[in-house]
């Protein structure tokens, strides 16, 4: 397993749903120190503790702490076809936190695959030689990810879909739970595999992908 980034500074969580209750689960089981909470939503309800964390307030809180004591935790969950978690980590960065990659202990990831800035890689995962993981990029619960494969930044890959070798998944990308993506496919930037699809071609730039079903249920729909 690729060991996790160490660092000195306490760790802020961004959010407080579920993919946050997870990441909370996961920094503190390998030893993070995680202070506080940061979300508007929880502002909002006037409660001032989120699973033993304080609640520090909005996000707007982050502008008076010195990027280089604090360390971020990106809690937002990802939907497809929206932004507001790559919004999220892209506000931070410029202001110059930093989020560390976070390795959950009972995944297994290869000493050499590149984890970058933000990447969050879950219970369950395998990771396999000469993987590049993107920026802010989520490798889901019990999902596998063969050799040689290239995901980019803020890509989604959901609980129990498998990447065989080779694929390459462009920026932005959602790929849904139970998908599996064949040997050597390359997914654009922006696109949408739904849950239970076989990718076994090439996929544009925000294309969406889903079982042939559903899209037959969909045309009667519209129909």
């Amino acid at each position: 397993m690729s060991p996790v980034v160490e660092i000195e500074r306490s760790l802020i969580m961004l959010g407080g749903g579920g993919h946050a209750k997870v990441l909370l689960a996961l920094a503190t089981s390998v030893g993070h120190v995680v202070a506080g909470v940061c979300d508007p939503r929880l502002v909002s309800t006037g409660v001032r503790e989120w699973r033993g964390l304080p609640i520090l307030g909005e996000d707007e809180v982050l502008t008076s702490m010195n990027p280089d004591s604090h360390g971020l935790i990106n809690g937002l969950g990802q939907m497809p076809g929206q932004d507001a978690r790559q919004r999220l980590y892209e506000r931070w960065r410029s202001e110059g936190f930093s989020f560390p990659a976070l390795v959950h202990p009972f995944s297994w990831v290869a000493k050499d695959v590149k984890l970058a800035d933000g990447a969050q890689v879950m219970a369950g995962a395998v990771i396999q030689p000469d993987c590049d993981i993107g920026a802010n990029s989520t490798v889901n619960t019990g999902a596998n990810v063969d050799h040689d494969t290239r995901i980019g930044a803020h890509v989604h890959i959901a609980p129990a879909a498998v990447l065989c070798g080779h694929v390459t998944i462009g920026d932005g990308t959602f790929v849904g739970p139970g998908a599996t993506v064949g040997q050597g496919i390359r997914v654009g930037k922006g696109a949408v595999l739904a849950a239970g699809v076989a990718c076994v071609r090439n996929v544009a730039d925000a294309e969406v992908i889903m079982p042939a079903q559903i899209r037959r249920a969909l045309k009667q729909l519209k129909e």
